[in-house]
């Protein structure tokens, strides 16, 4: 597998650490995510965790984009609240951001080493949702 690195929006990094930072609180909202558009517009979201396996903020941030009119992203990160730094998105969350965004790069990486790279090389030879729907 061969990954190739693009550049990094550090203000979306930012973004997501600001919310991680001021809104994340106790165990219910631990992580933060944040998006960007084409047009260059930013959306955030928290998780909803809960013991029967709430969603990730990744998936959170998915219904706030669309609230906003705002159904294409070009780029996501996560963040882990006390300053956890970025956290990669989980395989649920992989396998989702791919069916809803095939051109997507994600922020991963340690603080030092951060990096984007595309959601098809975190997720590689996959199944694709949207390649086995029945046209209509």
């Amino acid at each position: 597998m061969t990954t190739h690195t693009l550049q990094v929006d550090h203000e979306l990094v930012r973004a997501a650490a600001e919310v991680a930072r001021t809104r994340c609180r106790g165990d219910n909202h631990t992580m933060a995510a944040a998006g960007r558009a084409p047009d260059g517009r930013i959306v955030t979201a928290v998780n909803a965790y809960h013991f029967t396996g709430g969603p990730c903020a990744e998936l959170v941030l998915i219904g706030a984009a669309a609230a906003q009119g705002i159904y294409e992203l070009d780029t996501i990160v996560a963040v882990g609240d006390r300053d956890r730094g970025v956290v990669p998105p989980c395989g649920r969350c992989r396998q989702a951001l791919l069916d809803y965004f095939p051109g997507l790069k994600v922020v991963v990486g340690t603080d030092d080493h951060v990096r984007t790279v595309r959601i098809t090389d975190l997720l590689p030879e996959t199944y694709v949702w949207a390649d086995h729907q029945l046209d209509e």
